[in-house]
């Protein structure tokens, strides 16, 4: 196990950067709002849009819970960790919990987050799969430099 003044540490960079990657999903979810996404190609069955749909949406809620857990984890340790990478005061989500709670809503946090790297694990090969079993442009779609 990590020393404690280590691990303390690694915490505080953990959550810095939880506070900074939280910004951009509400950017990205504004940029989302503002650019609706292409059409899906004709080529995808019923079940396959479904799945998109719900991979879409699974996504972004995984990231906003799963960041709204971790902001509310470091404000409740006992020196609360409230400053993003740029130094940034953040505002604790909450303040006083009971441990169980404090507990319930760590373990929250790190079950939703491995469920979203699963989630994230099936979107990437869901996508090698549009480009290098269907062909499709799906891939090159996701692709900043291959957008229009």
């Amino acid at each position: 196990m990590t020393p404690r003044p280590e691990r303390l540490a690694n915490y505080a960079w953990h959550s810095a950067l939880g506070y900074d990657l939280f910004v951009l999903l509400i950017l990205r979810l504004l940029w989302r709002w503002l650019n609706p996404v292409p059409e899906p190609p004709v080529d995808l069955q019923r079940c396959e849009q479904i799945a998109a749909r719900v991979a879409h949406v699974g996504l972004y809620v995984l990231m906003f819970v799963v960041s709204l857990t971790g902001w509310m984890v470091a404000t409740t340790f006992r020196v609360p960790m409230t400053k993003d990478l740029l130094g940034i005061d953040v505002p604790p989500l909450v303040t006083a919990v009971d441990r169980s709670a404090r507990q319930w809503i760590e373990e929250s946090h790190m079950v939703l987050a491995y469920v979203l790297a699963a989630v994230v694990l099936i979107h990437i090969v869901a996508a090698l799969r549009h480009h290098i079993v269907k062909r499709n442009d799906v891939l090159r779609r996701m692709l900043w430099s291959a957008r229009p």
